[in-house]
């Protein structure tokens, strides 16, 4: 029996190391190449094989299918966008608070300007003026304005049209001159864009002060007799008005500016006899209170024409 069972095993195995030298006979025949498989160079007109390109496995995609027309349209895409010129990249430095345009901190400026009346249907009142602020801070400037009247002014084809139709006088007055002292604040400014090509700097403004107004009646009740002389007096102002800068030294503004103060008008009635030769006839019993609002319309200039900020961004 031990022999039987040795040599069964031996038998076993035999054929065990038999079938593992077949496989190995096989897969050594399968591995080898034939000298014309190696060697053979590519067709004539082909393009070989880039350096380190590892040539497509067998039953790979060639091109033919789907989605080897895709890979090669992706391929020609990225190519075209390597070969397209890039754009120059440009870099600004931003801040989130931007320095004001144009500082009037320290600077003086020069306002001419005209002004015409807009509440008075009687009498116009125009003016030349010219303006003289200096700004002590950024927002809060204090200064002179002087405005001249002296020939301008008209009386209205209303008023003389119902005094002759209806023997009826509005009393009116005449002014030469006025001049005041003029506080003035921004408490607004910014910026606007024009036909979206154009940036401008503006700043809004309130203004008030107190002068005088050189002044006096004019005679329409009794035009014959009376006579005025010019006299001074008291008048307040107040005021808001914007700004629009084309450089930061030049800009344009349109302002709109109430003047009050206490008028001696001429009186309606006339006294009889050697009375009406009185000038003190001739004025009405009160004092009445005036408004004249008043459009100016003009150009600034800021001196220095430079400036340096010394202020943090």
């Amino acid at each position: 029996m031990k022999r039987a069972s040795i040599a069964l095993l031996a038998g076993f195995a035999t054929v065990g190391l038999t079938q593992t030298m077949f496989v190995g006979s096989v897969a050594a025949q399968d591995m080898t190449f034939s000298a014309d498989e190696v060697d053979t160079p590519p067709a004539e007109g082909a393009t070989p094989p880039a350096e380190g390109d590892t040539p497509p496995a067998e039953g790979a995609d060639n091109g033919d299918s789907l989605l080897g027309d895709l890979r090669q349209e992706g391929t020609q895409e990225a190519t075209t966008r390597d070969a397209a010129p890039r754009r120059t990249e440009a870099s600004e430095e931003i801040f989130a608070i931007q320095q004001v345009y144009a500082l009037r901190n320290s600077r003086l400026e020069v306002s001419p300007s005209w002004s015409f009346t807009v509440n008075d249907p009687y009498v116009s009142h125009p003016a030349a003026g010219i303006a003289l602020n200096y700004w002590f801070t950024n927002v809060l400037a204090v200064g002179l304005n002087f405005l001249w009247y002296g020939g301008l002014e008209n009386e209205s084809d209303l008023n003389f049209n119902v005094r002759r139709s209806t023997r009826l006088a509005v009393p009116i007055t005449e002014y030469q001159l006025g001049a005041h002292l003029n506080f003035t604040y921004v408490p607004l400014y910014g910026k606007f864009a024009m036909f979206n090509e154009y940036i401008f700097q503006w700043d809004a403004y309130l203004v008030g002060g107190v002068g005088m107004l050189r002044t006096r009646p004019v005679p329409v009740v009794d035009p014959e007799i009376r006579q005025f002389d010019f006299g001074l007096r008291v008048a307040f102002n107040v005021g808001i008005g914007i700004r629009v800068f084309v450089s930061r030294w030049f800009a344009v503004f349109a302002e709109l500016r109430n003047y009050m103060y206490l008028e001696k008008l001429e009186s309606l009635n006339v006294a009889l006899g050697a009375g009406r030769q009185d000038p003190a006839t001739w004025f009405a019993d009160s004092p009445s209170f005036t408004s004249n609002v008043t459009a100016h319309i003009g150009f600034t200039m800021f001196f220095p024409p430079s400036f340096e900020y010394k202020l943090p961004r």
